[in-house]
């Protein structure tokens, strides 16, 4: 791929609106801009400054524009970028972007501006990642995560761990060029400190990953029952729309619905399933097997009963829920018709009590998810893992340095500590960009939006 050249795309949602933005950026973005601009000549611009004026093709005007102006290396992308800021018509877009390809720009392929960013040393790759993230967060905590990484905590932890190898690894290489005269530059009682440091640190990045994955994604909470007993009518409540079907009859619900709300900053998953019970309903069963499989994935389970059942037999549901493992909640709904002293036998199993059908409890349950899952305490100003790409090599780093930790007490030669070193740093810069393949690349910025 040339990126010598001049690249152009839409960089707002496509469809109407009030306004579109067209960016372009590379050698000649200011230049080929200038060449359909009637107003300011361009050309003779300060960065950072706006201009209002038409875009013509010959003598036929296509719009009133303004046109940003971003001089290299003052930019984005650190090349030579002008948004321009046109009406919001589709076809006005299409007009000023075939233009300008006519006149020599290229259109951009996806997350092609923040590769170029990346190339021309505007930020490390962990960094260009976060960018993805921060356009995809869509609630607090993954905003604050992903603003994090993209301003360089992760990346500066990471630069401080590879200098610190680095210098180790020089020190090795050294002793190798003196091999025939025995000597030790490195001190091992130092390096074993430093790796044993490090290993800390990679530790507990990796084991944030659960965390930091969950802001990312989402809370996953299934709502799991037997049939009837409300699961759909409270994921409607939850969501404060007719998302799921309700029905009086049993096993309505045959595969699993799922949606998202934002509770005090985190966003949580909802997933709706099938009802728990033996059928002989194949289309039925299958939605009950999906149930299951999604309760072993769920962060939480909300198990919802009613007043029809007992609590002998809430207790009896509860042993199956116990082999999972998995943190639950246990709702007893239409509460609203208990009795005083149902509901003191009910409230010895610790169950929250709700009405989903007359909304009564909701907001109550919400608190009690925030509390159950932990996570609105968080603090999303520490490094948090999000990519599993970052984990994986994180492992990777750990192994290689693991090795270094079991060979340093044994008689081995420099050559294998510098080896282990050399893997460590090269996984730790596959994270940050310092170690890339054309085909890592392609991977992390076509899954970018066209435009960013």
């Amino acid at each position: 791929m040339n990126h010598q050249d001049t690249i152009i795309a839409l960089s707002t949602p496509p469809g109407s609106g009030a306004i579109g933005v067209i960016r372009l950026s590379g050698p000649q973005a200011i230049s080929l801009t200038n060449t359909v601009f009637a107003g300011k000549d361009l050309e003779k611009q300060t960065t950072h400054t706006l201009h209002f004026g038409l875009v013509k093709d010959g003598d036929q005007i296509i719009d009133e524009v303004v046109a940003g102006l971003y001089v290299a290396p003052k930019s984005y992308t650190k090349e030579n970028v002008v948004e321009i800021s046109c009406h919001g018509s589709n076809y006005i877009i299409q007009q000023i972007i075939s233009l300008l390809i006519s006149k020599g720009a290229r259109a951009a392929k996806p997350g092609e501006f923040t590769l170029r960013a990346f190339l021309n040393g505007a930020f490390d790759l962990s960094q260009a990642e976060a960018v993805a993230d921060l356009i995809a967060s869509n609630s607090k905590a993954s905003h604050d995560v992903a603003m994090q990484q993209m301003r360089g905590g992760f990346a500066n932890e990471l630069k401080a761990l590879r200098e610190q190898l680095i210098h180790f690894a020089s020190m090795i290489e050294l002793e190798l060029d003196f091999a025939e005269e025995d000597v030790e530059f490195a001190n091992r009682d130092q390096l074993r400190n430093l790796v044993t440091k490090i290993n800390y640190v990679l530790r507990r990045l990796i084991s944030s990953f659960e965390l930091g994955n969950v802001i990312k994604n989402g809370v996953p909470i299934v709502i799991a029952g037997k049939p009837n007993v409300g699961k759909s009518t409270l994921l409607n409540a939850l969501l404060n729309e007719e998302r799921a079907i309700v029905s009086d009859i049993a096993g309505t619900t045959r595969d699993t619905i799922e949606d998202e709300l934002t509770i005090g900053g985190i966003v949580f998953r909802f997933i709706d399933t099938a009802g728990i019970r033996d059928t002989a309903d194949i289309i039925e069963a299958l939605g009950v097997e999906r149930t299951l499989e999604k309760m072993k994935q769920a962060k939480l389970i909300i198990y919802m009963a009613d007043v029809a059942q007992t609590p002998a037999e809430i207790e009896e549901q509860l042993k199956g829920l116990n082999k999972l493992e998995i943190p639950y909640l246990i709702l007893l709904n239409k509460a609203d018709l208990l009795s005083p002293q149902q509901h003191e036998a009910f409230a010895k199993l610790n169950v929250v009590f709700i009405s989903a059908k007359e909304k009564s409890g909701i907001d109550e349950l919400k608190e009690t998810l925030l509390e159950q899952v932990n996570l609105h305490h968080i603090n999303t100003s520490e490094t948090l893992v999000t990519n599993i790409r970052h984990v994986e090599a994180l492992k990777q780093t750990e192994n290689a340095l693991q090795r270094v930790l079991d060979n340093v007490d044994n008689p081995v030669t420099s050559d294998f500590l510098a080896m282990d070193i050399k893997q460590a740093l090269h996984y730790l810069g596959e994270i940050t960009g310092t170690v890339t393949t054309d085909d890592l690349l392609e991977n992390i910025f076509t899954k970018f939006c066209i435009g960013k």
